[in-house]
């Protein structure tokens, strides 16, 4: 059984979101591995405990991009989308969906 751990929020936990890990044996009974994390997208506080024959390091792994090299150096190029670009994106949706709404009432 793979154990993947997530946040309460549903964001999926990576090693950079680890602050402490521990092992926890125990003479009787099943050994635990410890995590306590903050999430990186609701920034809480939360911990798991995972049984020590479940755990395996790779589960802390970040996914692999599936950018190619060249592609990924053209988007670290191009820097944070900024707030201004944001807005203009949503005006021009916002253009653009009203002219299809209006061509689609005329249409009928």
């Amino acid at each position: 059984m793979k154990v993947t751990l997530k946040c309460h929020c549903g964001q999926k936990i990576f090693s950079k979101d680890i602050m402490q890990r521990n092992f926890y044996v125990r003479q009787y009974g099943p050994s635990y591995v410890y995590i306590k994390y903050r999430c990186s997208r609701c920034k809480k506080l939360g911990e798991h405990f995972i049984k020590q024959e479940e755990w395996d390091d790779s589960l802390l792994r970040d996914n692999m991009t599936e950018l190619e090299p060249d592609e990924k150096l053209r988007f670290e190029k191009l820097g944070k989308i900024s707030e201004k670009e944001i807005k203009e994106f949503h005006s021009y949706l916002d253009r653009h969906s009203l002219r299809k709404i209006k061509d689609w009432k005329e249409d009928k």
